[in-house]
């Protein structure tokens, strides 16, 4: 723990304010690292010379950012959150990408690798009709070492698919052996509530809200290669999409441009 700094008196600046700034500076200087843990909330307020409800409030905003998670119980505490991952969904950039861009390790823990009937669902979505074969695939998805996003893929029964590599990029595979890169898709996103399995599998509390990315990706050519639903941490991940203006149609009749 970094040391306590000393909290400036009558500046209109309140003291709970003072004590984020400077918990965000430590984290940000890499005074103070993911994982790390404060000292208890007695011993803090005393260092600070603030009272506990002070403290509380800068805490409770610090965790309601994101940048602190409190564990309850005596072996719980306040701890520096892992950071963020930013998931650019603008372009139809695989897990394992988006990771590389953030300067992490993507890992896979494959769950399901089968070739089952697909679904009314599934079969509307891939073009195929009801109970014609699909290769479903579900993986635990981690950044530096920590669960971020479970992924339930179905995928047309190309040959060879289940005996290839799956911990990597799936989008890779479709490229390299398959000629059938994604190329476009159509993601609804939905926020919904962790079950008792999906929250085992991503090392969180049942009821935990996620993030739901309902996806369909087509190759090239309009081919759907892909339908999947991916459920998100939201304490893990932040989805941003770029938008932009387009230039407005000219009006019948005329011309646009020279």
């Amino acid at each position: 723990m970094v040391g306590t700094p000393e909290l400036e008196r009558g500046t209109g600046v309140p003291a709970h304010v003072q004590i984020e700034r400077w918990l965000l500076d430590a984290i940000a200087g890499g005074e103070m690292a993911p994982g790390d843990r404060l000292p208890g909330e007695r011993e803090l307020a005393g260092r600070l010379g603030v009272s506990r409800m002070t403290l509380r409030q800068a805490l409770a905003t610090l965790e309601r950012d994101g940048v602190l998670v409190r564990v309850p119980g005596r072996s719980g505490g306040a701890f520096v959150a892992e950071p963020r991952v930013d998931c650019d969904l603008t372009g139809l950039t695989g897990f394992t990408e988006q990771m590389r861009r953030a300067h992490l390790h993507a890992e896979a823990k494959v769950l399901v690798a089968a070739t089952v009937p697909a679904s009314a669902r599934v079969a509307a979505a891939l073009r195929l009709a009801e109970g014609e074969p699909v290769h479903e695939v579900t993986r635990v998805r981690s950044a530096g070492r920590s669960p971020v996003a479970l992924e339930h893929s179905f995928f047309p029964a190309l040959p060879g698919f289940l005996d290839a590599d799956l911990g990597g990029s799936l989008y890779a595979l479709l490229a390299g052996a398959y000629d059938l890169e994604p190329r476009t898709a159509v993601e609804h996103l939905d926020p919904v509530i962790a079950g008792p399995g999906e929250a085992g599998e991503l090392g969180i509390a049942p009821g935990t809200p996620l993030m739901s990315i309902e996806r369909t990706a087509y190759a090239a050519d309009g081919t759907p290669v892909e339908y999947a639903r991916d459920l998100f941490r939201p304490d893990r991940v932040r989805i941003s999409v770029r938008s932009g203006v387009s230039a407005p149609a000219p009006p019948p009749g005329r011309r646009a441009g020279p």
